[in-house]
């Protein structure tokens, strides 16, 4: 299935290289690549006394169900070292499935669409970059529209790493 979008998200450690490891563990695992959004450094967001994270969309395409592909998202965060301690804390990776397609799912553990998507600028940002027009399924408004009627003001900007 296309049409399905993660976000990637690190504030620890070496963050591009665990963003590119999160994307070269999910080649080795049968998961097609099919866009990128430019890498975006953004403040944290919810607890903001911790380092800024550098964050990035993608489209991918499995034939997983979303329930199965939680679980391998769940095992590359454990696999790369993620360890939960406190919502919204510091952590070396974090990956969130925002949509897929047009399914909507509502378990206690799987939320889609991600039910924060459009109360977050370091989220709406990259999407808006890599697909505009993409309609929010339970919401019926654009990636672009959510952006414009944001109330997060944290700062999100393109990523330069320091040379």
């Amino acid at each position: 299935m296309t049409g399905i979008y993660l976000l990637l998200g690190t504030n620890l450690g070496n963050k591009t290289k665990n963003l590119e490891k999160v994307i070269e563990l999910l080649v080795a695992n049968r998961v097609a690549i099919r866009r990128e959004s430019s890498i975006y450094e953004t403040a944290a967001w919810g607890i903001e006394d911790q380092p800024s994270f550098l964050n990035q969309v993608i489209e991918i395409e499995t034939s997983r169900t979303p329930e199965k592909l939680l679980e391998l998202l769940q095992q590359i965060e454990s696999n790369m070292g993620r360890v939960k301690k406190i919502k919204w804390g510091e952590r070396l990776i974090d990956i969130d499935i925002l949509y897929f397609g047009d399914t909507i799912v509502d378990q206690e553990k799987l939320k889609i669409p991600h039910p924060e998507i459009q109360n977050r600028r370091f989220t709406l940002e990259p999407m808006v970059e890599i697909i505009p027009e993409l309609v929010h399924p339970v919401l019926s408004l654009s990636q672009s529209e959510m952006l414009r009627a944001c109330e997060d003001k944290l700062e999100v900007k393109h990523y330069e790493p320091v040379i």
